[in-house]
């Protein structure tokens, strides 16, 4: 491959989920000159997985985002399809306040603040290896051999990492949503002395609403009372026209319908190798520990 420089950059952020689009606009706010890359523009800041923002414990991290001038907590506000302050039945030190975003507008939405931000360049390409030069990272390279150089490196390349995506038996390299994984940016960490590890997260299915007997579910509708995740998002701009979340339950016949095939669940066959989310597992490990 024929290699060629592609530019300099004070700071240069890889991947553009949540922490990279955060890294990179901190970054170009404060006056450095910041490169973004991500393997698909169509995916900045995009939730392949639950949609919403906040919640126990994550709610309070987009609290603090907003208050070191983050964009999350704005973002959000200007996103949601339904605002709601969850376990307010209980005492205030475990309420939190949840959105559920529509996912495709949040992503366009992060993705034109990063594009009107000055000293920000967003790029589409993969990072494959790290410039090494007396033990410090002086940019990267990329799989069309393009080398950006820069004075610092900040890696926020997240579940595209050696990326696979297991359905029950099928298993198979994958970025999230069918996207492009990055393979070779790991063999590089791990080439310079990194130690690697991997983390399961479980995604739920989509569901089709007309296939949904909503008499047997119970509603759960966004907060009358306005709120926002920002301190700087004013009440005028509150939605009014939400859209309810519906709780349904399992019973014993779903859990001897998992109890029986559990030889096929890919937690208990060994596919899996990584370590599952604690707060958010999968039905069958609920099933089993629960």
């Amino acid at each position: 491959m024929n290699h060629y420089e592609a530019g300099n950059f004070d700071v240069i952020v890889v991947g553009a989920g949540h922490a990279g689009s955060e890294a990179a606009l901190a970054a170009a706010r404060m006056g450095s000159q910041t490169l973004l890359i991500t393997i698909n523009l169509d995916m900045v800041a995009f939730m392949p997985c639950n949609p919403s923002i906040g919640g126990p414990a994550k709610g309070v991290v987009v609290r603090e985002i907003d208050a070191l001038g983050g964009e999350m907590g704005r973002n959000i506000d200007k996103t949601y399809i339904q605002m709601r302050m969850l376990n307010t039945g209980k005492g205030p030190a475990v309420r939190a306040l949840r959105a559920q975003s529509d996912k495709f507008m949040y992503a366009n939405e992060m993705k034109k603040t990063i594009e009107e931000t000055e000293n920000l360049v967003l790029r589409q390409g993969i990072a494959d290896e790290l410039i090494i030069e007396d033990g410090i990272c002086k940019g990267i390279i990329t799989n069309t051999g393009a080398i950006y150089r820069s004075k610092a490196v900040i890696l926020t390349a997240g579940t595209s990492s050696r990326g696979q995506i297991i359905i029950g038996e099928l298993k198979y390299s994958s970025g999230p949503n069918n996207s492009q994984p990055s393979i070779k940016l790991s063999a590089s960490l791990l080439e310079n002395g990194f130690e690697l590890t991997r983390f399961k997260t479980g995604t739920p299915p989509r569901v089709k609403s007309s296939t949904i007997d909503y008499s047997v579910t119970e509603e759960q509708p966004g907060d009358e009372k306005p709120n926002h995740f920002s301190y700087e998002t004013p009440n005028s701009a509150y939605l009014k026209d939400q859209l309810s979340c519906w709780l349904t339950y399992t019973n014993e016949a779903t859990h001897q319908k998992i109890q029986d095939n559990l030889h096929r669940a890919p937690m208990f066959t060994g596919i899996v190798e990584g370590v599952g989310a604690r707060y958010c597992p999968s039905i069958e490990d609920k099933v089993v520990r629960f």
